[in-house]
Order: structure tokens, then C-alpha cells, then sequence
């Protein structure tokens, strides 16, 4: 009796098109049970329809061929758990991207906010710092990592923060593919151990500042009206960009109190 069913039966079940099934069995990827060898009929066997419900959803969420292989050949099934448990945290952060992206160019087409600026004189003020040259695509991780063993550090001497955290950019970092990026907390100048080349000073400037309080995909909208700003009332140095990361509600923060104080060197 011959066993299993043919690949019309086959795409019934699994809602893949013959010229699929033939597809995929032509590039290895669901091989069916047996093929008569005078006919080259195929027959599939009915434990591969989750198989095959498996690489047409794995399909729709755009797995590479070769990824899928990998994961029907994967004999232990808690390794395949874990490779699609991998693949669909990518799609939620690549939704999560576009959500965000959409959002924010639909915030750009709208009506543009007034964006207050003011200036500042900020005196010379000792920091515990760590810096390094990234470029764009990693900073956000970086920050995620040296902030807390910054404030670890300060924990460590049994010493508080004397403002709020910062970050500073070269022009190098804007105009090139990667730059110097400083990550700082202010600290006061009678905590300052001795010879410590883990803290240094940041120079007095003097600052056009503006606020950005909105969601980070729109912080470019801010530095590009804050810019412009400069361009069209005061004199812009090459020094380096200061971000000011202030926790605290007022009246241009967002519902959680965060924003960030963009600080454009001027003359």
C-alpha cells in the first residue's frame, strides 16, 4: 500500500502551492517522505504538515531560506525554540523601528511647535567621565552601558552627582562615519580624588540651548531648528555638541519628566 499523500493532497493541507512544494523540495528545504522513481510523483507524510505550516509563517516574517533550513534541521527542539524565540525579537524591534519612524515623520508633516531657546554661560565644572569614538548606530547601547558604571563609581566614593548626567559630541561624530563621544556626570570639585585621570573638566562656553522632550527619533528635528536658530542669530563654535539628560517635570518635558537640554557652543 503506498503511504503518505500526494503533493496536491499536500498543498491542501498546508495551504502551500504545488509549484511551491516543488520549490522547496528542489532547494532541500522540505524534502517530501518518498518520490516513485518512474513517475517522480511526490508523496508527503502527514507528520510534515506542521513542517510545512511552519516555513509559510516563517516566510510571512521574511526568515532567510537558509535560517529556516537551519531551524528544521535543529534535531533538539528547545534549540529550535530558541532560534525563532531570536528571530521574532527581531521583528518586534524592526516594528518597534517603524512604528517610531512613522510616528515621528508624521509629527514632522504636522504643524511645527514653537522651540524657545535661550543662552547660557556655563562655568568650567569638574566631571567623572568615559569616552570613546562611536558611530551613530552605537551610541544608544554604549550610553546604556557607561552610565551605570559611572554612577557606580560615585557610589563607590560615597559621593552624590552635583547635576545631571551628559554626554558631549566632537564635529567629527556629525560629519564622519564615527566620532568621540564623552559620557559624563558632574561631580563637585572637593570630590575629585587626586591624580584620578577618571575624572576631568569640562571648559567653561558659552551655549545657545534649546529643549528637546520628545520621543529620541525626533531629536535630529531639534538640532536641526536649534541650528538654524544659531546660524541666523549668533556665531557657532566647532567645539564639541553638550547633551544635558535632566529628570524632572516642567512645562516642555514629556509625561515622564525626561528631556534633554541640547547645548550649541557659540561665540
Amino acid at each position: 500500500m503506498t503511504t503518505g499523500v500526494t503533493i496536491g493532497e499536500f498543498s491542501r493541507l498546508c495551504h502551500l502551492s504545488a509549484k511551491t512544494l516543488r520549490y522547496y523540495h528542489d532547494i532541500s528545504l522540505l524534502v517530501p517522505a518518498g518520490v516513485d522513481e518512474e513517475t517522480g510523483y511526490r508523496r508527503y507524510a502527514p507528520a510534515q504538515v506542521d513542517d510545512a505550516h511552519l516555513i509559510r509563517r516563517l516566510r510571512d516574517l521574511d526568515m532567510p531560506l537558509a535560517e529556516i533550513r537551519g531551524v528544521l534541521a535543529e534535531p533538539d527542539a528547545a534549540a529550535r525554540q530558541d532560534a525563532l524565540a531570536r528571530h521574532l525579537d527581531r521583528m518586534e524591534a524592526e516594528l518597534t523601528r517603524t512604528r517610531d519612524v512613522v510616528a515621528s515623520l508624521r509629527r514632522l508633516l504636522g504643524p511645527e511647535p514653537e522651540l524657545p531657546v535661550r543662552h547660557r554661560m556655563a562655568p568650567g565644572s569638574p566631571v567623572l567621565h568615559i569616552a570613546a569614538r562611536l558611530g551613530r548606530t552605537e551610541v544608544a547601547d554604549w550610553c546604556g552601558r557607561v552610565y551605570p558604571e559611572l554612577y557606580a563609581v560615585l557610589d563607590a566614593l560615597g559621593t552624590d552627582p552635583a547635576g545631571p548626567a551628559g554626554a558631549t559630541y566632537s564635529a567629527e561624530f556629525f560629519e564622519g562615519e564615527s566620532g568621540e563621544v564623552v559620557a559624563f556626570v558632574p561631580v563637585a570639585a572637593s570630590a575629585v580624588p587626586p591624580g584620578d585621570d577618571r575624572f576631568t573638566s569640562l571648559p567653561a562656553s558659552r551655549y545657545a540651548v534649546a529643549v528637546h522632550s520628545g520621543p529620541f527619533a525626533d531629536c535630529d528635528i531639534t538640532y536641526g531648528r536649534l541650528g538654524l536658530h544659531v546660524a541666523e542669530h549668533d556665531t557657532a563654535l566647532p567645539d564639541p555638541i553638550v547633551e544635558l539628560y535632566v529628570v524632572g517635570p516642567d512645562d516642555t518635558a514629556d509625561p515622564d519628566g525626561l528631556r534633554t537640554e541640547i547645548c550649541w557652543p557659540i561665540s
